[in-house]
């Protein structure tokens, strides 16, 4: 496993590009701020863990493919990203479904995430109570970022269209909690068993 500083030195420089990229000339300057605000908070937080803390390589790839998917979804807005209208013609969809794609990373990224901080600090030592404890952290998690929408809108008001991404559909926020549930049962299912030996690679 390379060190610590070069792996969040090659993610600091991966991001750095795709920030440039996507902040380039983004469909909706505020939009933009506000769908990248989570890569400008999360980075530092990885500095200053990463001599304590040292994520598994599985972790910090989801953790940099999520900051690409908030980086896409900022650039365009994420009821015109091109790669949707191509998804949606394919699939013969009703809307654009990046927004939907980013719930499922919304709830896939921070379920491993969680998962590794509970399983190495020791806090939860039953795996069935582990299984629990992460979908209802990735459910909170939705709801809050669904409350922080809801709050944009009230101050923005239209402003915030492009940041709700609704498409006209009055029941968005029920399908991005679902989707953020259904991405974290993925993450759990599909991840937990080379994770664990990521994990016990750490250890030894």
């Amino acid at each position: 496993m390379p060190t610590t500083d070069r792996r969040l030195s090659i993610l600091g420089v991966v991001w750095g590009i795709g920030l440039v990229a996507s902040g380039w000339a983004p469909f909706d300057r505020t939009t933009w701020w506000m769908e990248i605000a989570p890569v400008l908070i999360a980075f530092p937080i990885l500095i200053a863990l990463h001599r304590r803390f040292i994520f598994t390589n599985v972790a910090l790839l989801l953790i940099a493919l999520h900051g690409f998917v908030l980086m896409l979804g900022g650039a365009y807005t994420y009821a015109r990203v091109p790669i949707g209208f191509a998804v949606q013609d394919w699939l013969h969809l009703a809307r654009n479904p990046y927004d939907r794609f980013g719930h499922l990373m919304q709830g896939f990224v921070p379920a491993i995430v969680l998962r590794e901080i509970l399983i190495r600090t020791g806090s939860i030592a039953s795996r069935r109570l582990l299984t629990v404890t992460v979908l209802a952290y990735c459910l909170s998690v939705s709801a809050l970022y669904e409350l922080i929408e809801f709050g944009a809108a009230v101050a923005l008001a239209q402003g915030a269209d492009a940041f709700l991404g609704t498409q006209g559909d009055p029941w968005d926020t029920q399908w991005d909690m679902l989707m953020c549930l259904v991405g974290a049962i993925l993450a759990l299912l599909l991840l937990s068993r080379v994770h664990d030996r990521q994990i016990a690679g750490l250890r030894s």
